[in-house]
């Protein structure tokens, strides 16, 4: 339990860390992508500007009217690499101007261009080049701006806080770890303590209960039995089974509750339980149906498997309705021992299978004390499941049947 408890602390505290960093990495990304292309569509839209103040293309040259300047620092200026890609209203390029950058000619630029037709987006990238679509009269103007820095600015921020993340997580997952041992250490103490205080009421009432159970059968013996006899005995039974299943479910609860674990013909152990209680339904007029794979086995111990399959088992003649059905079955499916206990029955209102296993939950009170029950006996299913690596779960949709599941 301890430990389960320390995992749990970690895996939320984990969780909780991942989820803010992620979102900060995330944020900051989304942030700077969208700041640097504003400012990537600022410079597009300027060189737009400056290109409708150039004279026709269809105009003889001319010497441009003005030197390329947009952006108030002249390096700036100087340093923004661009090309412009013109076409006609039939589709068909009618002129280009790569004189603002040495790496594309003609021929790169036409494929650049059919590229960018091809895109819905009057906007976006390609390769290292952001390009602005838009329609001049009749034409099409493309604009082309190298954008390699930015896009690398973008890139590198993004690694950057990859790696700040995972180192986080890695350093704060370590620091989880280290304190969670101290954080949980009142509980794990509080634990200890409970379960010392089981322990020794358990000792401390098996005695008196001793005494009591002798003197009744001294009380028998001289005066015989009445109502008042077999109700101290049925009460003093109740309790000694009580303390029994209380030591049981803080011994299971314990850091390691199966110190010795070992191969055992699970087929065998699972009639031998099923053999006591076929008999016990047909004395109470209840079918017993049993289908149990053969040549089954599991690793773990015997014993606290036999005490899981008999709480079911007792559980499901205990509460079934009267004549009712029991099916027990025991199978091997996808490298996993399946066993599942069905019973009909009739709750006026389905249980809540959710509390089902919590201790000292029932979820008819009076008929639980008719048959005996205290609400342990699942807990110790539940615990021993778990001890073995397993899960239990319970289906009881309409309150006509109830199907308990247990894989390991």
């Amino acid at each position: 339990m301890i430990k389960r408890m320390r995992r749990r602390v970690i895996i939320a505290a984990m969780l909780a860390f991942s989820a803010v960093i992620i979102m900060l990495a995330v944020l900051v990304n989304i942030v700077n992508y969208a700041v640097i292309t504003g400012r990537v569509d600022e410079t597009i839209n300027g060189i737009s500007t400056f290109e409708s103040r150039m004279p026709d293309r269809d105009e003889p040259p001319e010497p441009r009217r003005e030197p390329f300047k947009v952006h108030p620092d002249e390096e700036s200026n100087y340093m923004t690499r661009f090309f412009v890609v013109r076409y006609n209203e039939s589709g068909e390029m009618d002129s280009v101007s790569t004189e603002f950058v040495a790496s594309i000619d003609d021929t790169k630029a036409e494929t650049f261009g059919q590229r960018a037709l091809s895109k819905k987006s009057d906007r976006g990238y390609i390769e290292e080049y952001r390009f602005l679509k838009q329609s001049v009269g009749n034409s099409t103007v493309i604009i082309f701006l190298n954008a390699i820095r930015e896009r690398q600015y973008i890139k590198s921020l993004l690694i950057m806080t990859i790696v700040i993340s995972l180192v986080s997580l890695l350093l704060v997952f370590v620091l989880v770890v280290i304190l969670s041992r101290r954080a949980i250490k009142p509980f794990a103490n509080n634990i200890t303590r409970q379960k010392q205080f089981i322990t020794d009421a358990s000792h401390e009432l098996k005695t008196p209960l001793t005494s009591i159970r002798t003197s009744l059968d001294v009380i028998e013996l001289e005066h015989g039995s009445d109502e008042w006899t077999d109700n101290i005995k049925r009460q003093t039974g109740r309790m000694t089974k009580l303390v029994s299943e209380m030591v049981a479910l803080s011994r299971l609860d314990e850091e390691h509750p199966l110190p010795t674990k070992e191969q055992f013909s699970l087929s065998n152990a699972a009639w031998e339980i099923a053999d006591i209680y076929v008999t016990q339904a047909k004395a109470v007029d209840k079918t017993f149906d049993v289908d149990i794979e053969e040549n089954l086995s599991l690793n773990g111990d015997k014993s606290t498997v036999q005490q899981l399959l008999s709480v079911l088992l007792d559980n499901a003649i205990k509460y079934s309705d009267p004549n009712g059905s029991i099916r027990f079955t025991v199978k091997k499916k996808r490298n996993k021992v399946r066993m599942e206990v069905y019973n009909t029955c009739h709750y006026d209102t389905p249980p809540d299978t959710e509390k089902l296993f919590d201790r000292f939950y029932r979820p008819d009170g009076s008929r639980s004390t008719e048959t005996g029950g205290n609400g342990v006996g699942l807990a110790i299913a539940k615990a021993v499941v778990e001890a073995h690596g397993g899960t239990i779960s319970a289906e009881c949709p309409d309150g006509k049947s109830m199907l308990i599941k247990v894989k390991i």
